[in-house]
């Protein structure tokens, strides 16, 4: 059977499916997920998505050919998991098929996609889906173009589009390169999590970091100095200012060396250290690390392995102020100075 009677018929499935549904998808707008490989419940994603980006990557539905979002996008950039934000192609790999479907000859790897034998119409196709979310995202077909000879055939209700422009936004700034653009030679990260002399002590030692600096974060109080601070009324935390090289060390892997180095369950306190000035916090400066921060606090929720809620607060990242000079380095110059902090395993 060619491909088009395939086609054929699976739009007219899809008109089925969007006669339930509904076509447009001037619903709630799709939101930015928590990043790579975290599901959430199918009530979540009800509320998150649209009807039809449900009813497809949950329901396995089809969205109609030629009126969706991406089928003739050409912009650059990559097309994620609308669920978990996982990266699946690339415009780099997208073609014009005449299917009215968003096309491409691969994903960004094997590994982000799965295939099963799909025989809902009564003709065999192979099924996509998404590795991470096992979220139904289209087929893929045989009469792509050389060299692979793929015709990945996605539905746009499955995916977010990232231009090129918001990668490191976004947090996919390790994909820069695919498009001929450099990465950053650094990033920034802001991190509370109790007595900022001994954060910073650990996070200066970790491999990729470039530079740390003390300093108070999220109050109100512009200017404040550690007298200040430390009367717990001004709303500020001490916190870790982090100037990393993400091509060494990501940010994701910079949150998962954070939250070993501090209790995540104690609200307002780390060991003998008591007040707001002392609470777990990220402070994150884009989108993207929104994503990631939300990711790892759910996975070391998950994870059991400290026993009570992570209670650790995401929050955008305001002011910075440097503490006094005297706390820069501070157990540097005093190696037998007050700390707190330890790596757990």
């Amino acid at each position: 059977m060619t491909r088009w009677i395939i086609t054929a018929l699976v739009v007219l499935f899809a008109a089925l499916i969007v006669t339930r549904v509904g076509v447009s998808q001037s619903g709630p707008k799709d939101k930015i997920m928590p990043a790579k490989r975290v599901k959430p419940s199918k009530d979540e994603l009800k509320k998150r998505l649209t009807p039809l980006a449900f009813e497809v990557t949950q329901n396995a539905a089809t969205e109609p050919p030629f009126r969706n979002a991406y089928w003739d996008n050409r912009e650059p950039g990559l097309y994620v998991d609308v669920v978990t934000g996982e990266p699946l192609f690339s415009s780099l790999d997208k073609f014009d098929s005449g299917c009215g479907w968003p096309s491409f000859t691969k994903p960004v790897s094997k590994e982000v996609v799965t295939t099963d034998e799909d025989l809902s119409l009564g003709v065999p196709r192979t099924e996509v889906r998404a590795a991470g979310s096992d979220s139904h995202l289209g087929h893929v077909f045989d009469d792509g173009p050389a060299p692979g000879g793929l015709r990945y055939c996605i539905n746009s209700a499955s995916l977010r589009f990232v231009p090129v422009a918001r990668l490191v936004e976004e947090g996919y700034a390790e994909y820069l390169p695919l498009f001929g653009v450099e990465a950053p030679a650094v990033e920034t990260a802001i991190l509370a999590g109790g007595c900022f002399w001994g954060m910073e002590e650990i996070i200066r030692k970790i491999p990729g970091v470039k530079g740390t600096e003390v300093g108070y974060t999220g109050g109100g109080l512009p200017n404040p100095t550690y007298e200040d601070v430390g009367t717990g009324e001004t709303g500020h935390a001490e916190a870790v200012r982090v100037t990393f090289d993400p091509k060494v060390l990501s940010f994701e892997g910079l949150l998962k060396d954070f939250f070993r180095m501090h209790d995540p369950t104690t609200s307002n306190r780390q060991h003998n250290d008591v007040g707001t000035q002392y609470r777990s916090a990220i402070f994150y400066t884009t989108d993207g690390q929104r994503r990631v921060a939300e990711k790892v606090r759910e996975e070391v929720g998950r994870s059991g392995k400290w026993g009570k809620p992570i209670v650790t607060q995401i929050v955008k990242a305001g002011p910075f102020y440097p503490a006094e000079a005297y706390h820069q380095g501070y157990l540097q110059k005093h190696p037998d100075g007050y700390n707190c902090h330890f790596f757990r395993e």
